[in-house]
């Protein structure tokens, strides 16, 4: 009778524990308390953003890439769900660039001289703590493509135009929400676009069984603070 008892009361026991499991559980899940939890949730609904930066990068194997210079910009987010964000943006970016005469004996780079450009995008942002930040921040990944508009230098007579230019690249960062409504942002992308050199160049400047053309790589890091509507 004695076992009989020991094992009716280690199978209570064993039910009683199974049956508090999914309590458990759940309030672990559950984590912390509402009133002191880390996670805030983020104001729904467009945001204005306005960026400076710094622009750099490559400038090709023959260097009259424009590179080097600040920016200055805009950005309209708008969130889809409560993972993704889509963006478009316009920035200005005051670099400079080299040029070169491949009818010279011995081809130099002349200048720097500025050579501004107008970058405009469009975006796809991921929040990596969805609707909410931790502890007000919210860090981000994403993507982009866009366009690039190129100024002519009037002293380069080699046939170089940058013109207009088809660009993509990967970019992330962190928003810091001292506010509901506010937000500052510290970010950085990589803009890759194609140069394309004249013929001229040849055989001076590129030898014959280079191609033309190549892609270049611009780290671009911004700052920028936001007011979400």
């Amino acid at each position: 009778m004695g076992g009989w008892r020991i094992v009716s009361r280690t199978a209570v026991g064993v039910v009683t524990l199974l049956t508090a499991l999914p309590s458990i559980r759940l309030s672990a899940q559950i984590g912390h308390d509402p009133g002191h939890s880390p996670y805030r949730d983020i104001r729904p609904g467009p945001t204005l953003r306005l960026l400076a930066g710094n622009f750099g990068g490559t400038r090709g194997r023959v260097p009259v890439g424009p590179s080097y210079g600040p920016t200055a910009g805009v950005r309209l987010e708008y969130t889809v769900g409560s993972l993704l964000s889509l963006t478009v943006g316009a920035a200005y970016a005051q670099t400079d660039a080299f040029y070169f005469d491949p009818f010279d004996s011995m081809p130099k780079a002349k200048g720097p001289i500025n050579s501004d450009l107008i970058l405009i995008d469009w975006g796809l942002q991921a929040s990596l703590t969805g609707a909410k930040t931790y502890h007000n921040f919210q860090p981000y990944v994403g993507g982009m493509i866009g366009l690039v508009f190129g100024s002519h230098i009037g002293a380069d007579t080699s046939g170089y135009v940058f013109g207009t230019k088809f660009t993509y690249g990967p970019e992330a960062g962190i928003r810091w929400y001292p506010a509901r409504r506010l937000s500052i942002e510290a970010g950085g992308r990589l803009t890759i676009y194609k140069l394309n050199y004249p013929f001229s160049y040849r055989p001076s400047l590129i030898p014959i069984i280079d191609p033309l053309s190549e892609n270049t790589k611009h780290p671009w890091a911004t700052f920028g603070i936001g007011w979400t509507f």
